[in-house]
This record gives structure tokens, sequence and C-alpha cells, in this order.
């Protein structure tokens, strides 16, 4: 899917970028939206002309729930937290404030709200939007968003609640993933985030809950 734009960056483009530099936090949540456009950029070129400013904006916008500063601090609250309803309402203002066109605003919502596994996206720029942000839950990038998470997220307390969340990822990702190109694209991500999790089987000897009694 071809993207309509190749126009030099716009000047909503650049303040978006730099409102979610200071709203990413922790600051590593940060580079999750650039990757995130490069996959939706990189899974575009293999079919029909969509348009790049909904990707452009879904990608670096679709994760203002998850930042702190905008998710609950209180740990009861946080578990439950649903953080796209929250962004869902979020990113419209913060968009218009960066000179988004309001015109094209429904459709990037529209791929936020369905850029989850659970959601059937029901716009081409849906369909590659979620592709590109199931290819970051694979992969050694996966394994790196996940660690990160540790002692940050109410989910993730010990090594071995970060081990799980990747076997879930492992296999129950792949099969969500609809285009060609993406499926190309997750093959050695799999094989590499498979890899990881073999080897720290190996290394490990099943103690990396030993602290919980896991």
């Amino acid at each position: 899917m071809n993207s309509e734009s190749n126009t030099p960056p716009t000047p909503w483009r650049e303040a978006l970028i730099a409102r979610i530099r200071v709203e990413a936090l922790p600051p590593e949540k940060f580079s999750h939206q650039a990757r995130l456009y490069a996959l939706t950029v990189q899974i575009a070129a293999a079919g029909p002309a969509v348009d790049d400013d909904i990707l452009f904006a879904a990608a670096w916008s679709h994760d203002l729930g998850v930042f702190v500063g905008h998710r609950p601090e209180d740990p009861e609250q946080l578990k439950q937290w649903n953080s796209t309803a929250y962004t869902l309402t979020a990113a419209g203002p913060l968009l218009l404030q960066c000179g988004f066109p309001a015109e094209k605003l429904p459709a990037v919502i529209e791929c936020i709200r369905t850029h989850e596994a659970q959601y059937e996206p029901t716009t081409p720029e849906g369909i590659i939007m979620r592709d590109a942000d199931l290819l970051e839950q694979l992969g050694s990038v996966a394994v790196m968003r996940t660690v990160a998470k540790i002692a940050q997220d109410t989910r993730f307390i010990t090594f071995a609640d970060a081990v799980r969340s990747l076997r879930h990822a492992l296999e129950t990702v792949p099969p969500h993933i609809r285009l060609v190109k993406t499926k190309e694209l997750a093959a050695p991500r799999i094989v590499a985030l498979q890899a990881f999790l073999d080897a720290l089987d190996a290394e490990s000897n099943g103690l990396l809950g030993f602290e919980t009694g896991l």
C-alpha cells in the first residue's frame, strides 16, 4: 500500500514529534512512535496508495494513554486503566493543537481505535497501523520494550512476568497479522524472539521468578 505523500516534513508533523517528545514518559517510550511510523511506511510501500498523513498522525499519537502524566498513578486504578479509550479522547485535541488537518482527524481516531490485536480495522490505514504495532511486539525490540516495563508497570514485577508476556506475544500475535508484507517482516522477528526465550530457559534453570516463589 504505497503512501500518497512524498513531501518534506510539514509544520504539524514537526510540532507533533516535539509534543510527543515531551509527553512520552518514561523516556524510552518515545522511540516506539518513530519505529511504528517507519514500519507503516515499509508495509504501505507494498500495496495500493493510502494517506500517509493519517498513518503519521496515528502512529505518533496512539499511545498517549500509556504515558506517565496521562495514566493513573494509583496502582489499583492503573490495573483497570483503558489507555486506548483515553487516547481516543485526548489525541484529537492534541493533533489539532499541532495543526493537523481537521478533516482527516476521524480517520486517525479510527486507526487508533482498532490498533490493538483484539479489534478489527475498518480502513486500509487501520490495517497497516495494527500490523505495524503487532510487529513491535515481536523480536528483539519486543524484548527491550518488555524488560523496560519491569518495576514501572503493575503487570511486571519480576523477570518471570516479562517472560510470560513475551511467550504470550509469540503465541498469539502472529495469527493476527493480515498483510503479506507484514508477515514477511514478522518471520525473522519470530525466530529471534523464540531463540531468545530458548536461550533464557537454558541459562536460568527456571529461576527467573524465584524471589516470588514462582
